[in-house]
């Protein structure tokens, strides 16, 4: 905004304590009672003036001073310079440029011009005949405006022939005006998201404000002085060093640039797609690609440059650099961890460590993984599996006795049975492939494994053989035979082992004749 003009006492005041005493700005400004952002400026236009010590001050009058600070005195304006107003306007727009900085640099070029209050009197008449307004100015870089066109665009189906209605995404930055135009399938978050992406990679830049319309794409719960942004959003945002300050609800001058954007988008893109049939969503979008770069490099009528040239001189210098790697959308999801320190997500479960059994986490999911956080901090991350009904374990995670069990395999039994022996081997083997689960062996295994450090190799050797020859498959029989001293007995043959019961008749055996 540019200051008042001072009298021309307090101006004549400040020159002399700058230009003879030296004084700071800050301490003049407290001692008149104004400004320092006013002396700075009094001084500014004094070396404009070329008065750059106190004695060419002292010698002017009251008069002649304000005419040497602020121009000529005011008259009929014949034969002075008119401004460029429209290069004022698009100047107003650079980060900390005032009208009164530009009535300088307007005074340099044409001494004999307009002084400060014609100067921003003319200025307000310009805007006002043109139906603009100076109460939102939009500084370059800073603000990025989004909406969805209430007009829909759309593709032919190649399968069914029938029209397919999709959304027009619609971006533009305040100071430029330049724009940024796609189609999308819907105004759902991941397209939402992905449009905001794209058109920040068109801009080769990101704002430092995001102007949405509260939709629920963006906007978890609308409200007009403080609206729950949807977490997604917020995260993107954050990605790119941008906030979110959403339109209020039923305001739309609060994102009027959009509104004009939008309007000027259905007029120079989607009434020229009319006539036209396209039958994908690219192929569409290919189209509004080529009508968008003519829309940016036309003529405006107001400034005498297409938005390509504003958005190069303004914009593009202001707008703060684009991340290494663009934002991956994610969705977030609230989960309770089960007893078995698992979290569900679409129907796979994914391990969490086993100390938040119980606890509720919030759950990160992209396309290609799954992270859990606890209190903002993550305490586990996957591969995303698209497997219903499995897990996705990490060691870590599980408690010390279900590690020690996880570190058991197949392989590693074998292996360590055959450093025993042969027939230890068989056994083990034997064991393992009798179950229809490998694991399902794996207590027996260690059992009879772990009789070599009560009895010894030799001995489990041993009772292993006699156990093979009898068809045993489990750890009480070998631990029995080790008990009884049987292994130290000969093993018995394949044909003692299978003899059939034996022929004179025994009180306890009812024969095949009971059956009939």
């Amino acid at each position: 905004m540019a200051t008042e003009r001072l009298s021309m006492h307090k101006a004549r005041e400040i020159l002399r304590q700058k230009l003879l005493l030296g004084r700071p700005h800050r301490d003049i400004a407290r001692g008149l009672g104004t400004s320092a952002g006013a002396v700075g400026s009094t001084l500014s236009r004094a070396r404009v003036a070329g008065l750059l010590d106190w004695a060419q001050v002292e010698i002017l009058g009251e008069a002649e001073l304000e005419q040497r600070l602020y121009g000529v005195c005011v008259g009929t304006g014949r034969g002075r310079t008119e401004p460029d107003y429209a290069q004022l306007h698009a100047e107003r727009k650079r980060p900390g440029v005032t009208l009164e900085l530009l009535h300088l640099e307007y005074l340099e070029r044409h001494p004999d011009g307009y002084r400060y209050s014609q100067f921003c009197e003319r200025y307000r008449r310009w805007l006002k005949a043109r139906g603009l307004t100076m109460r939102q100015e939009h500084r370059a870089g800073e603000k990025l405006f989004v909406d969805y066109s209430g007009k829909k665009p759309g593709y032919t189906d190649p399968r069914t022939g029938q029209r397919v209605e999709v959304e027009l995404f619609v971006a533009v930055l305040g100071a430029s005006s330049y724009t940024y135009a796609e189609a999308t399938a819907s105004q759902r978050s991941p397209d939402f998201i992905a449009s905001h992406t794209r058109a920040l990679a068109f801009l080769g830049g990101a704002p430092e404000v995001l102007v949405p319309d509260q939709l629920k794409s963006g906007v978890s719960r609308a409200c007009r002085y403080e609206p729950l942004i949807q977490r997604t959003y917020q995260e993107m945002a954050r990605h790119y060093g941008a906030a979110v300050v959403p339109a209020r609800p039923l305001h739309p001058r609060d994102k009027a640039k959009v509104e004009v954007a939008v309007q000027v988008a259905q007029r120079w893109i989607l009434a020229r797609l009319r006539h036209q049939t396209f039958f994908s969503l690219q192929e569409l979008n290919d189209r509004i690609a080529e009508l968008l770069e003519e829309l940016n490099s036309r003529t405006m009528r107001v400034y005498q440059k297409s938005r390509r040239e504003l958005f190069e001189r303004l914009d593009r210098p202001a707008l703060r650099p684009l991340p290494r790697e663009p934002f991956v959308y994610a969705e977030w999801k609230a989960a309770r961890v089960n007893i078995d320190y698992h979290v569900e997500l679409e129907g796979h479960y994914y391990s969490v460590p086993h100390a938040l059994v119980h606890q509720l986490l919030e759950i990160r999911a992209t396309a290609l993984s799954v992270e859990v956080y606890h209190r903002g901090q993550r305490v586990a991350a996957h591969p995303r599996s698209p497997h219903r009904g499995r897990h996705s374990t990490v060691a870590a995670h599980m408690p010390k006795q279900h590690q020690k069990h996880l570190e058991w395999t197949p392989s590693r039994m074998v292996s360590w049975a055959r450093t025993i022996g042969p027939r230890t081997c068989a056994l083990v083997e034997a064991i393992l492939s009798d179950r229809p689960h490998p694991e399902q062996g794996y207590r027996s295994c260690l059992g009879i494994l772990r009789l070599a450090k009560r009895y010894s190799p030799q001995r489990l050797e041993a009772a292993c053989a006699r156990a093979v020859a009898l068809g045993v498959r489990s750890f009480r029989p070998v631990d029995s035979i080790l008990k009884n001293g049987l292994d130290q007995l000969p093993p018995p043959d394949a044909g003692e082992a299978a003899a059939p019961p034996p022929a004179e008749p025994h009180p306890n055996v009812r024969g095949p004749r009971y059956y009939h």
